[in-house]
């Protein structure tokens, strides 16, 4: 084969077959040979239902996967920046840059951003591959510090970074933030590179929770009991961690700002209750299309609450550095390494809740 990759055509049907090696069709594109490839939970929704949204055509497929590092083949004849056999982390999109968005900085909100693994119309093919194609200004050089396994995590650290950054933490404020996989982690360990006097993360189980103390040193975790209301839960988290508010929960508590990364309706509704008033609130995980809102309780404290969506203009920059300088040590991240021909047993690891970060290694020669 000269260009293996994972072509899946629906649930839990998945095929290693030959592509087309990608051809350099703009001055500005590069080709990257595959090192590493991290599962994340849109890879296991994939398997499992087909896609998210839009489903994948099965028949022709989508070869998957988002998260991805490597090491430059060829470039086009414009770059500047990178030349083969440079290490870098990928940016696995395209906007059009002609757009409002684009224009305006805002490049991640084009709607005509070809992103990897997305389906189309048209489809765009994603990095479980062993060549890849993309723009030189999406790929981030890497210094020596940082291992090409470790880089896959620049892209969950974006998200971090992106989900911070709308967040508006400052120095000395309270964040708490829902979930501890890998994206939330990276939220509490980024809020902490922002300044933010305290975080407490929020699991339902208490393993993770332990992982998460013992990595990000300083962090404080509360367990959610899954037998009483939401309000309940805002009400102990309050009491357990000082931040009452005057004994009310009408105004919910002391705390400055809420990153929700787990998607969980139960742990949307606490962050809303145990906000102070004028409090920001950040929706990073993805969960059930519709849920049941705590509205009210959202006007009355007149809170900023934002979407989050991947990333944007200086986030990979960001989480980069931080990964340089070793400010965000996410080597005890990476759980497992499975073999390229095998990527279905990673998806199916992360399904079963195995581990943080699973990696996919890329084609071997």
């Amino acid at each position: 084969m000269q260009n293996p990759s994972i072509v899946l055509y629906g649930p839990k049907l998945a095929k290693l077959e030959d592509s087309p090696i990608p051809e350099i069709l703009d001055p500005h594109d590069v080709i990257v040979r595959i090192a590493y490839v991290g599962v994340c939970g849109s890879d296991v929704h994939f398997w499992h239902h087909g896609g998210i949204g839009k489903l994948i055509n099965p028949t022709t497929g989508l070869i998957v996967g988002h998260e991805a590092s490597g090491t430059i083949h060829s470039i086009g004849s414009a770059v500047t920046s990178l030349h083969p056999g440079s290490r870098v982390a990928l940016e696995p999109g395209t906007p059009c840059r002609l757009c409002k968005p684009c224009k305006s900085g805002s490049y991640h909100l084009c709607r005509k951003m070809r992103f990897a693994a997305a389906p189309g119309p048209p489809d765009t093919p994603g990095c479980l591959t062993k060549y890849f194609r993309l723009q030189e200004d999406f790929c981030y050089a890497l210094p020596n510090e940082v291992g090409l396994d470790e880089a896959v995590l620049v892209e969950p650290a974006a998200v971090g970074v992106h989900a911070v950054r709308l967040a508006d933490v400052r120095p000395g404020e309270t964040v708490v933030v829902c979930g501890s996989g890998t994206i939330g982690l990276m939220c509490a360990a980024i809020a902490r590179q922002f300044g933010a006097g305290r975080v407490i993360i929020v699991d339902i189980l208490a393993k993770k929770l332990e992982f998460a103390k013992e990595w990000l040193q300083g962090v404080e975790t509360y367990v959610s009991d899954t037998n009483i209301s939401a309000e309940d839960n805002a009400v102990k988290l309050l009491e357990n961690f000082g931040l009452e508010e005057d004994g009310t929960d009408t105004f919910g508590g002391k705390v400055d700002c809420v990153i929700e990364a787990s998607g969980a309706a139960s742990a949307i509704e606490m962050g809303i209750h145990i906000l102070r008033p004028g409090g920001k609130f950040v929706q990073t995980g993805l969960g059930k299309p519709k849920i049941e809102f705590p509205i009210v309780a959202m006007s009355q404290k007149e809170l900023l609450v934002r979407g989050c969506f991947r990333y944007g203009a200086g986030d990979y920059e960001l989480a980069v550095g931080y990964l340089s300088k070793g400010l965000i040590d996410v080597k005890p991240l990476i759980s497992s390494l499975t073999k390229f021909e095998n990527a279905t047993e990673a998806w199916e690891k992360t399904s079963r809740g195995e581990g943080i970060k699973n990696l996919i290694q890329g084609v071997q020669d």
